[in-house]
């Protein structure tokens, strides 16, 4: 039999191409045990029944092969809490949590009503409904996949969260309008060479890719925003790095105004935040 120690040394080395080999090892293995780190190297001589060393190495072999620790482990923190994750959904990621932090600050009604289109796992609608409980927040999806995995997430962290199944604005009701849409949609390009690297290559693809340089949907989001948004609204999208200039354009012609650009936590262009106001209200109802 293999000790903790014998273990996560071997896998270590086997997962050179991983940023973090060490890291990885040490997590699967904390997945498979079930503890901590603290337990890992306080154990290091624990010795591990052949059942348990020959599923460890199956994690490891997954991981060799790329697939996403997130995956292996069905699970990513976002904003401080755990959320489930599964092949149908995105992993969510640091840079997506700009997004909430942007929206905390801002002086929305204290009943707020949000949109969080593409939802995924859920982590975005969960998270705004966790923080701030008296919003009132709907979440689509067109996968149902996804959704059974973002309805999950919400049973467990306990939040409420109305979810709705179809494409973009489609999945609510033609009469519903909203304080905020907030989308993490897809917005690389079909020929995007990072498509081929890293976790991108087992992500769900249509969670990933849109046409047009990546910019469809994102178009089709803003447009869409125009009907769904109340006087004073806003709305925050998520896009590619090199993406700023144009979608920052695409919300000026669209009529949105004020219109910037939120970096993210490399200090990179990464998400749109635009104001809406309807041609006779003049001033916004409120202000970021």
């Amino acid at each position: 039999m293999s000790s903790v120690h014998e273990l996560l040394v071997s896998a270590a080395r086997r997962l050179t191409h991983s940023p973090s080999p060490k890291l990885d090892a040490e997590v699967l293995m904390m997945r498979l045990l079930g503890v901590n780190r603290a337990w890992l190297y306080a154990h290091p001589e624990q010795l591990l029944a052949p059942k348990a060393a020959a599923a460890y190495d199956t994690l490891v072999d997954a991981r060799q092969r790329g697939m996403p620790v997130a995956y292996l482990t069905g699970e990513r923190e976002f904003f401080a809490r755990a959320f489930r994750v599964t092949p149908d959904t995105l992993i969510p990621r640091p840079d997506t949590e700009r997004l909430i932090d942007a929206t905390l600050q801002m002086k929305l009604p204290e009943r707020a009503r949000v949109l969080d289109l593409g939802t995924g796992s859920g982590a975005i609608a969960i998270t705004l409904a966790l923080e701030c409980p008296d919003w009132d927040v709907t979440a689509t999806d067109a996968s149902e996949a996804a959704l059974a995995v973002a309805r999950d997430n919400a049973a467990r962290l306990g939040a409420c969260v109305r979810f709705a199944a179809g494409d973009w604005y489609a999945a609510v009701g033609a009469d519903e309008r909203f304080d905020l849409v907030i989308s993490n949609p897809p917005y690389i390009a079909p020929d995007d060479a990072h498509l081929g690297e890293g976790d991108l290559r087992f992500e769900p693809r249509r969670a990933l890719v849109a046409a047009d340089d990546g910019l469809a949907d994102i178009r089709c989001i803003v447009a869409g925003a125009r009907e769904r948004l109340l006087p004073g609204g806003w709305l925050i999208v998520e896009h590619g790095w090199q993406q700023g200039e144009a979608v920052r354009a695409i919300a000026a012609e669209a009529g949105f105004a004020p219109v910037k650009t939120l970096d993210d936590l490399a200090g990179n262009p990464r998400a749109l935040l635009a104001g809406w106001q309807q041609p006779d209200d003049p001033e916004h109802a409120h202000h970021a």
